[in-house]
Order: structure tokens, then C-alpha cells, then sequence
């Protein structure tokens, strides 16, 4: 064989194998690129479950709200004098009434409040989470972590309540046996500066009391 012949066979031999080399390396990218597409597509499809499963819980719970709450006992005709001194209320804790002219600052209480002052807090639309000192720890810090960046809500120990959880909004009011029961998310959706409130907007920072959290 001439030397010519075997420069020919060298050459050709060096192009089979990189035509060969050359379709083992598109095979390569199209599996990465099927491979970070399948991972793209599925970290993408795994970000939007929590999101759609959110706008979800948020659907039913607007739609629940909008509904009769189960349980809610509602006062009409409710006094909203600014008085001095001690008011006897009839129920526990109030549901309204006659109040003292300077707002209790909502958030959340270790201590029991005075009730002229968190009743003018319910004129202006908060809902006064009142637990019975003996709950739980656990249970308390669940009704703590619902209230918290609410700027509306409060939350405070009451002795002698006729429930383990009494949720009050003016002339509203709803007795629960325990801290997870689902009417307290359902009860802070339509109630937190809902219809019933007297004094829309008004404040519920700037008036009295130091709020733990």
C-alpha cells in the first residue's frame, strides 16, 4: 500500500471517529437538557402547589365567612357612651356597651385587661380572643400565631369564662371548646373590621396598654 493510500485510510479513520465523538456529544446535551427540563418543569410545577393550594384555603375561607358562623351569638341595640369608671357588662367578656373614651392598644396580652378599655377597641373593629387562664401553653401560642400581624386583633387571659376560647367582636360572639377549631380562622375573616363595626378605620394603636407582642 502506498504512503499516499494510508494518508487517505489515517484521514478517514480520524473522520469516523469524530462523526463519531460529534453524535455521542449531541446525545449528551439532549439528555442535560431533557434532564434540566424535567427538573425546571418540576420545580416550577413544585413552587406553584403551595400557591395554588393557598389561593385555595383563601377561596373556601372567604366563602366561609360569608356564611352564617355556627354558634355566633349576636347583641343588638348595644350602648356606645363614653363613660368614666367601672360598667357592668352582661355577658363575658362584653360584646359591647357603654366604654372608656380611650382605646385599649390590641395585641397580644399575658395579662387580663380592662374591659372598658377592649370594649372601645371592639367599637373600632377588633376581635378580642379571650382564652381561659388553664389553657394549654400549646394551645395558646396557636391563638397567639392567628392574631399575630393583625393589627386588629387582640388577645388576652379572661377568669371564669363559660369556654375554654370566647372570640368577641362588637355584638358578636362565639364559644369554642379549643384552640383549633376552624371557626377562629372562619371568625377572624368576616369579623376583623367587618360590617359590624362602629367606627370603621379608627385606630387600635395609641391608646392604652403595653401589649406583650
Amino acid at each position: 500500500m502506498s504512503k499516499q493510500q494510508q494518508n487517505r485510510d489515517r484521514e478517514a479513520r480520524l473522520a469516523a471517529l469524530r462523526a463519531e465523538q460529534e453524535r455521542a456529544d449531541r446525545k449528551r446535551r439532549l439528555v442535560i437538557w431533557g434532564a434540566t427540563g424535567a427538573v425546571v418543569v418540576g420545580l416550577v410545577g413544585a413552587a406553584a402547589v403551595p400557591i395554588v393550594n393557598q389561593a385555595r384555603q383563601n377561596a373556601e375561607l372567604e366563602a366561609a365567612a360569608s356564611a352564617p358562623i355556627e354558634g355566633v351569638e349576636v347583641f343588638e341595640g348595644l350602648p356606645a357612651n363614653h363613660v368614666e369608671g367601672p360598667v357592668e357588662y352582661e355577658t363575658a367578656p362584653p360584646a359591647g356597651g357603654d366604654h372608656s373614651a380611650a382605646w385599649l392598644n390590641c395585641g397580644v396580652y399575658d395579662e387580663e385587661v380592662p374591659l372598658e378599655n377592649a370594649v372601645h377597641s371592639l367599637e373600632h373593629g377588633a376581635v378580642w380572643i379571650a382564652y381561659d387562664p388553664s389553657l394549654p401553653a400549646d394551645d395558646v401560642a396557636a391563638l397567639t400565631e392567628k392574631a399575630t400581624g393583625e393589627a386588629y386583633a387582640l388577645v388576652s387571659p379572661y377568669e371564669d369564662l363559660d369556654a375554654p376560647v370566647v372570640l368577641t367582636a362588637w355584638g358578636h360572639q362565639l364559644e369554642l371548646e379549643s384552640a383549633d377549631d376552624p371557626r377562629v380562622d372562619v371568625f377572624l375573616e368576616r369579623y376583623l373590621q367587618g360590617e359590624q363595626t362602629p367606627e370603621p378605620g379608627a385606630a387600635c394603636f395609641g391608646g392604652v396598654g403595653t401589649p406583650v407582642a
